[in-house]
């Protein structure tokens, strides 16, 4: 099942997911994602950028109760890394292999949540691989079409559930609203007590309320 470069990790009790050594590796920015991420019951549950999948195979196995999970990767090799290892560890999902901007449009108004960890580097990488750097840095998506295209895909009183740089809070908060995606929840994460944030989540309704829970920060 493995092919050149490919490696098996443990990413959830007795579950393994296929890695390659020599392109992006999922962090744990994608593992607090699926957690903070709330499911209901029989959602049906989109991962934007899902690289090999961990974001949507993490929060599958925290919320088996979700009807359904499809998963969108632009990277061919990603996605069929994210196929194999659904294959290994019995999850029924979809995978698409095709760019945000080209979710075919069969998939309107279907998802009642959406997570989503996008590149959100702005500049460096130059001297990175190109595989590497595009799941980092926003090389052929940008944060605005990362939104047009949840709220292209989310019933009404859907939810995104998406994560950046927390100095790029405002943006982010910004960008949500001019779309009609109201944020709901919002958390920060510092890498020591004390520190000053380096990350925030934010879970955006579509058609939601103002009003906005902000919660304890995280010390990852």
């Amino acid at each position: 099942m493995l092919k050149d470069g490919e490696v098996l990790e443990e990413f959830f009790e007795d579950k393994k997911i296929i890695q390659n050594v020599n392109l992006y590796r999922f962090t744990s920015d994608s593992i607090l994602l699926s957690r903070f991420a709330r499911a209901k019951v029989k959602d049906g549950v989109a991962d934007f950028c899902s690289g090999s999948g961990v974001v949507g195979f993490h929060f599958l196995c925290l919320n088996p109760q979700i009807s359904s999970l499809t998963l969108f990767e632009m990277q061919q090799s990603l996605a069929d890394m994210s196929r194999r290892t659904a294959e290994l560890n019995g999850f029924l999902c979809n995978v698409e292999n095709c760019r945000l901007q080209d979710i075919p449009a069969s998939y309107a108004e279907k998802f009642s949540l959406i997570l989503c960890n996008p590149p959100y580097e702005k500049s460096g990488f130059e001297n990175e691989v190109y595989e590497k750097a595009v799941c980092r840095k926003e090389l052929t998506l940008t944060l605005p079409e990362i939104a047009d295209a949840a709220f292209k895909n989310l019933k009404f009183g859907g939810r995104l559930a998406i994560l950046n740089r927390a100095d790029r809070t405002a943006e982010l908060i910004y960008t949500l609203k001019a779309r009609k995606l109201e944020p709901k929840r919002m958390q920060f994460v510092s890498g020591s007590a004390g520190a000053k944030p380096y990350l925030v989540m934010v879970e955006a309704v579509k058609g939601g309320r103002e009003g906005v829970e902000i919660l304890p920060s995280i010390v990852n």
